[in-house]
């Protein structure tokens, strides 16, 4: 039945057979939209009955200049682009995740939900262009840690912070230099592999295994040597992804933290109190380093965004802290830049020292305001008496 306004109701299923324009007309669209994205350097497709249809450029939503797009063009794209099984799924539930190959080298993630009783679409681009360290700005400290045999390397930051990107980074950099195995399990899929000296199989959830916990149990089974488990957001994926890598495997993965040295935290926080104690054992000797990223603007138009990073690498003394249950110290043998460590503060005033970043950007971006501000000052005085000498 419908609502109000013509608007669809799930109270009972869509009727997709009386809903639509003239066949093909969705996928003319569809395509055009898709193509839109591709040549503009989109990440991002955003579609809503009775308005244009934006992308994402360079985190801002734009219009594409085409017509207004009406509820039975939605629907026509939902009749021409979903099989059948996919139509009655979307029919039933109101909402449908597909993969959608525009060609070889381009692949979309898609959602396509109701919203308000009226279709909408949600498309991400996923891309075989997976960028050099150099190009994003990280440091070769990061390679290093990549080539390591076994243990676990975490990302942690904010959704958007750019997390995704740098592991995908430092996968390409295993896949030029050794000849591994590597799976990943991901919801969605952001990055699209080709084997060069690595064999590798990604996995996507909803399309390739049901959910993380299945694939996580099937994961020794596919003997690899590498392995991306995606987001530790609970107790199972975090257990099983400490436990892959204390039995040899190199592990991947990314988990929400405001700091490197934090993330002990709220790994500590998804383990009942009696199985701290373990978890703290096994984290001290199979962690590898942990890397804290915030994507900042900066002054550069050719550059939209640049990663500002904390590195923790698990020396001997990291690991010792770790056992003795100092973890909230890490901060100051982080400061001490052994083994390639950064602090985020020193990261931060590096990239204005270099004129990445403005000043403002550097101090909106810190949970240490006054000291950031302190070191930023001594840059300014001697940028001053620089100038007075010259």
């Amino acid at each position: 039945m419908s609502g109000h306004d013509g608007k669809q109701s799930l109270t009972s299923p869509i009727n997709l057979e009386n809903r639509g324009t003239q066949r093909g007309e969705g996928m003319k669209a569809w395509t055009l939209w898709l193509s839109a994205i591709i040549k503009f350097g989109g990440s991002d497709l955003i579609v809503k009955s009775d308005l244009k249809p934006r992308i994402r450029h360079r985190g801002v939503l734009k219009d594409i200049e085409t017509d207004v797009v009406t509820m039975d063009l939605m629907f026509q794209i939902a009749k021409d682009v979903l099989d059948a099984g996919q139509q009655d799924a979307f029919s039933k539930k109101g909402s449908m995740d597909f993969a959608y190959d525009y060609d070889e080298k381009n692949r979309f993630r898609v959602n396509m939900f109701m919203a308000r009783g009226r279709p909408s679409i949600a498309a991400r681009l996923i891309t075989s262009n997976i960028k050099k360290f150099e190009d994003l700005y990280l440091p070769q400290a990061l390679g290093d840690v990549a080539l390591q045999s076994q243990g676990l390397i975490l990302f942690a930051g904010v959704t958007g912070s750019g997390k995704s990107t740098s592991i995908a980074a430092m996968l390409q950099y295993v896949n030029e230099r050794k000849k591994v195995h590597i799976v990943t399990i991901e919801d969605p899929i952001e990055y699209i592999f080709k084997d060069d000296k690595a064999t590798i199989n990604q996995r996507e959830i909803g399309i390739d295994c049901v959910n993380f916990n299945d694939a996580l149990r099937a994961l020794v089974r596919e003997n690899p040597d590498i392995a991306l488990v995606g987001e530790m957001r609970d107790y199972e994926t975090f257990e099983a992804a400490v436990r892959a890598a204390e039995t040899g495997h190199l592990v991947f993965g990314t988990i929400h933290a405001s700091s490197a040295w934090q993330t002990f935290g709220r790994i500590y926080d998804l383990f009942p109190v009696n199985e701290r104690e373990q978890i703290r054992k096994l984290l001290a000797y199979n962690l590898r380093a942990i890397v804290y990223q915030k994507l900042l603007p900066t002054l550069h138009a050719h550059i939209p965004r640049i990663p500002a990073l904390e590195i923790l690498i698990n020396t001997p003394a990291v690991q010792k802290y770790i056992l003795e249950g100092r973890e909230g110290e890490l901060l100051d043998i982080i400061k001490g830049r052994d083994a390639g460590m950064m602090d985020f503060t020193t990261a931060l005033v590096e990239l204005v020292e270099k004129e990445f970043i403005h000043q403002s950007v550097a101090l909106q971006s810190t949970p240490k305001p006054e000291e950031l501000r302190m070191r930023l000052k001594g840059i300014s005085q001697g940028a001053s008496f620089a100038n007075k000498g010259a």
